[in-house]
């Protein structure tokens, strides 16, 4: 690039930006698509005894209760009841850790069979869920990363 006269003010004026934008940083609030417990505490959470209602509400038009754990920015964890339909995430990975609860889970364009003790790995747009519990009610610990933003559950057809 040439030097010029104007050089210097094109240079001061994208400094002034950038301190502006800094300072900017610091006044606005940032928003959170999904937020849990903040701060992190110290805590023991024991998820065999939580009962459903413990969990949550049934969240409308599903047989899914849901409930937060833990947020941070960097993801959060939280446990879920029941059954929810195919559906992927465009933005954020998810890994479920089953808990209760034997059947059939649907895994990008296949069934599988899932079991206590089973850790499903979802990347970001793999469809997953629609779910058929054989033996009692699915319980799951769900680890999400980046934490879910608000509407990033699209639904996905069958196979």
């Amino acid at each position: 690039m040439a030097f010029n006269k104007r050089s210097p003010l094109i240079v001061a004026g994208f400094a002034a930006a950038f301190a502006a934008g800094l300072f900017a940083d610091r006044l606005v609030p940032h928003a959170d698509a999904q937020s849990g417990p903040a701060p992190l505490t110290p805590q023991i959470v024991n998820l065999f005894s939580m009962t459903d209602e413990e969990i949550g509400n049934l969240i409308p038009n599903t047989d899914l209760r849901s409930r937060t754990l833990a947020a941070t920015p960097e993801g959060t964890v939280g446990v879920q009841s029941g059954n929810v339909m195919r559906h992927y995430h465009a933005d954020a990975h998810e890994i479920q850790l089953i808990l209760q609860g034997e059947g059939s889970f649907w895994l990008g364009d296949r069934q599988v069979q899932v079991k206590p003790g089973d850790l499903i790995i979802i990347p970001r747009g793999v469809a997953h869920a629609g779910s058929r519990a054989t033996t009692g009610r699915f319980r799951a610990l769900a680890i999400k990363l980046p934490p879910q933003r608000a509407g990033d559950t699209v639904p996905a057809p069958a196979p």
